[in-house]
Parts: C-alpha cells; sequence; structure tokens
C-alpha cells in the first residue's frame, strides 16, 4: 500500500499483506488507514506511526474484499469470499458475524449513523443489517454480480454497482428509484460525494462517470488505459481520485462540472493544440 499527498508525492509505502490487497480504507479522523487483502487479514495502521507494526485482524476463512469504517470511527466492516460481513473494533476484537449471503460478500458500507450496514456479492443480493446484527431487509440487485453498494451522505438512499453494466438507487424498503444506464462493461465501484449533489463510477470499460442525483449523466472522464477499479471523492467534493489495473492513480477537478466550467477545462488542455492550428479554430475557447 502507498501513501500519497495531493500533489502525487509518495508519503510512505505500508507492507504486511502477503498478496493482494483489495479495499482501504481511511478513518473518519484521517488518523487510521484499514486494509483487506487475500490473505484473509484486515490490518489496522496508524498514519503518523514512525514504525509500522500494525493490528492485524483474523477471522475471515477466505480473500477479504471489502473494508469500511463506521462514522465515529469506532467499528470497521469487512466483506469476504467466505459469504460472510464481520463487524470489528478498533482494537481488533471480532464483534459479530452477519451471514445469510449465498456466494462471496463483495462490498459493505455503513449508513451515515452508523447503525446500519449495507452488504452486497455474487449473489445479486442487497441486504441490510442493524448494528446488532439483525437482517432488517434484503432484495434482488442486479441481473448479474454487485460490485459495491453504499449510502448517500443523508443515510436514505442506497447505491449499487453492478455486473450488467448499470448503476441503481434505491430506497431504504428495497424499492427502485432510478437506474443509471451508460458504461458499456461492469461497473466496479459507485459513490456519493459527499455533499450529494453527484455520483461517481468505474467501469470495466475505463471510463468513470460524473452523474446528477437523479440520474442524469454529466460527463465522462477518460484517463485510464483499462479497467477502473474505484472512485473516491475528497471531503469536500471538490475532487475525485480513481484507480484502475493500468497500475496508476489519478486525481480529477470535479469542482465546476457547469457547461462553462467544462468548457475551460477542455481547452486548458487542448490550448498548446489550438495554438498551432489555423485562427479559424481559435474561436473555439475565446
Amino acid at each position: 500500500m502507498k501513501i500519497w499527498s495531493r500533489e502525487g508525492k509518495l508519503l510512505s509505502t505500508l507492507k504486511g499483506h502477503q498478496g493482494w490487497v483489495n479495499s482501504v480504507s481511511f478513518s473518519p479522523d484521517g488518523q487510521t488507514i484499514a486494509s483487506a487483502g487475500d490473505d484473509k487479514t484486515i490490518k489496522l495502521w496508524s498514519v503518523n506511526a514512525d514504525r509500522q507494526t500494525p493490528i492485524t485482524l483474523r477471522g475471515h476463512r477466505d480473500k477479504v474484499i471489502s473494508v469500511s469504517f463506521s462514522s465515529d470511527g469506532k467499528t470497521i466492516a469487512s466483506a469476504s469470499a467466505d459469504g460472510t460481513a464481520k463487524l470489528w473494533s478498533l482494537d481488533g476484537k471480532e464483534l459479530r458475524t452477519l451471514t445469510g449471503h449465498s456466494g462471496r460478500v463483495l462490498s459493505v458500507a455503513f449508513s451515515s449513523d452508523g447503525q446500519t450496514i449495507a452488504t452486497a456479492g455474487d449473489d445479486k443480493i442487497v441486504k441490510l443489517w442493524s448494528y446488532e446484527g439483525k437482517e432488517l431487509g434484503k432484495w434482488k440487485g442486479h441481473a448479474s454480480e454487485i460490485w459495491s453498494v453504499g449510502f448517500s451522505p443523508d443515510g436514505q438512499t442506497i447505491i449499487t454497482a453492478g455486473g450488467d453494466k448499470t448503476i441503481k438507487l434505491w430506497q431504504r424498503d428495497g424499492r427502485l428509484i432510478t437506474t443509471l444506464i451508460g458504461h458499456i462493461a461492469s461497473v466496479l465501484d459507485a459513490n456519493f460525494s459527499p455533499d450529494g449533489k453527484m455520483i461517481a463510477s468505474a467501469s470495466s470499460d475505463g471510463t468513470i462517470k460524473l452523474w446528477q442525483r437523479d440520474g442524469k449523466l454529466i460527463t465522462t472522464l477518460i484517463g485510464h488505459q483499462t479497467d477502473v477499479y474505484g472512485v473516491n471523492f475528497s471531503p469536500d467534493s471538490k475532487w475525485l481520485a480513481s484507480a484502475g489495473a493500468d497500475k496508476v492513480v489519478l486525481l480529477w477537478n470535479v469542482s465546476d462540472l457547469s457547461l462553462k466550467g467544462l468548457q475551460e477545462k477542455g481547452c486548458s488542455q487542448i490550448r498548446d493544440y489550438l495554438k498551432i492550428q489555423s485562427k479559424s479554430s481559435n474561436h473555439l475557447c475565446n
């Protein structure tokens, strides 16, 4: 695992997992990183420690695919290929196991108040759980596996991304609000911006798409050479980070997505090109 500054400077490399690291998550206060690996463990790292000796959480019987912090930073949720999700305390104690999926659990997320957990995976089912581990509801979400599940900032809308190339928004009772269609391959991740105004999705088609909350496409971001595995907004909703199979992390400025803002960003990227073209094309960015 690598920690980077926003300017792209490598700050630290964390070594400890035996195999692939599938998911990382910062605690809300930014002081702890949770990582999930193919070695069936979750590791908790202190960001400011001089020497990195992580706390290792053991209990899953197969690869750990997804990890997430509760909003108060006191609980970690993990999802595994062993078909379960687990809740853990910060000191590494296993609190409870959520069982009920038939197949890998590919994603887990907390609601904003930390009282509800959403899980989804290979069985195409979305499940909601109470913090105490009681199943609150379930519904079939997609025509294929569900790669990502999450909540809107207000906790009232659930977002899922699937192998059927779609993103779906749901009410908490499982009623479908809308389906976002536009990707041409599996959607591997989808998240709300912290201000709740935008949705970002990442796909195996090599693109990132930004959507309005009502499902209208804002723009498509092209930069990765192959599958885009994940996307995540900065806390102020002005920046978006993406990670892909091309071994590259890209940082996108999404602070102004108005028509004028998009035009200015596009022009800044092609201004040198226009300088060497005929005067007839220069009016595009005047």
